[in-house]
């Protein structure tokens, strides 16, 4: 006799209903679920990427944007332009010291700031953390325009508590940098905190207590423990502070009136803004897009490599 889909005989000759739940679509299963933020991401990252290589290599400024002029290829022509261009590998070397300072900084605060979440009690604990958040959920302009007032020559209390009259920081090409710095890693540093407390928390605290009873201190538990374990989470925090700030606007142009004076506080994003909309030349500011993406690429896959080569599990 046909055994019938769906029932199962047993030895005892009684029929059972198979009620386990079959897989739908099989291998497909997981890209369905995904499809639609695939859909999305396509639309929102992919086009845009598109669209922007695609600018790169054409001669786009505003007359042909207003139809004034045909659009023509010049391949790589706009690529060798900027390239050949001095100002860019000054820009180009300021944004990387620039960036490179704000994630060191940025980590070093967050994750000083994290452990000493660890070390006090509820209700200071509880007013650094709102005081943090705060920071973090202020958007960058009115954050900028604060640090602004705080650091005014004029009417600014940082110069008449440190006694230095009408000192200007946004004059000289390194305290407008330093002064920048301090507001990105003001914004920047509750996100460290937040993400590495809570993988703190998560360290059974036995381990931390052996540690203590062998005599460790605060500095050494940090980097003989707690760093090793937390190295998944860290390098989240520096990847996405890398992203953040090398692609830092807002606080360059706001702070420092679109660049300093002659230019002497560009970076690469406050740069492209200028090609493109400044001067009209749409292609040269899509190159230089094209130019971060490929660097930001190229030194997230670089770190994650190199944490591979070291025997990390990504």
């Amino acid at each position: 006799m046909r055994a019938v889909r769906g029932l199962s005989r047993p030895r005892g000759g009684s029929r059972t209903f198979n009620t386990a739940p079959r897989p739908l679509g099989g291998w497909s299963a997981p890209w369905l679920y995904l499809a639609p933020a695939l859909v999305v991401l396509g639309g929102l990252l992919v086009y845009p990427i598109y669209q922007l290589g695609l600018i790169s290599f054409f001669q786009y400024t505003q007359a042909q944007v207003s139809g004034g002029e045909p659009t023509t290829f010049q391949g790589l022509g706009n690529y060798a332009e900027l390239f050949g261009d001095p100002q860019f590998w000054q820009v180009l070397l300021a944004t990387v010291v620039f960036a490179a300072a704000c994630v060191v900084s940025t980590l070093a605060v967050g994750c000083a700031l994290a452990v000493l979440l660890t070390r006090v009690r509820a209700v200071p604990r509880l007013a650094l953390m709102l005081a943090a958040l705060g920071a973090w959920a202020t958007p960058a302009i009115t954050g900028s325009t604060v640090w602004l007032f705080l650091f005014d020559p004029d009417f600014g209390p940082v110069n008449r508590v440190l006694g230095l009259g009408d000192h200007s920081w946004t004059y000289g090409r390194f305290s407008a940098f330093f002064l920048v710095l301090l507001e990105v890693v003001w914004c920047s540093f509750p996100f460290v905190m937040v993400t590495v407390y809570a993988g703190i928390r998560a360290v059974p605290a036995e381990v931390l207590e052996a540690a203590a009873l062998d005599g460790a201190s605060q500095w050494r538990i940090w980097r003989s423990v707690l760093a090793p374990m937390l190295r998944p989470i860290l390098v989240v925090v520096t990847i996405q502070s890398v992203i953040w700030d090398f692609k830092v606007f807002t606080q360059i142009y706001v702070m420092t009136g679109g660049g300093g004076i002659a230019g002497q506080n560009l970076v690469l994003n406050v740069y492209a803004y200028q090609k493109a909309f400044a001067s009209s030349q749409y292609s040269l500011g899509s190159a230089i897009g094209v130019v971060m993406l490929l660097i930001l690429l190229a030194v997230t896959l670089g770190y994650l490599r190199l944490l591979r080569r070291q025997g990390e599990q990504l």
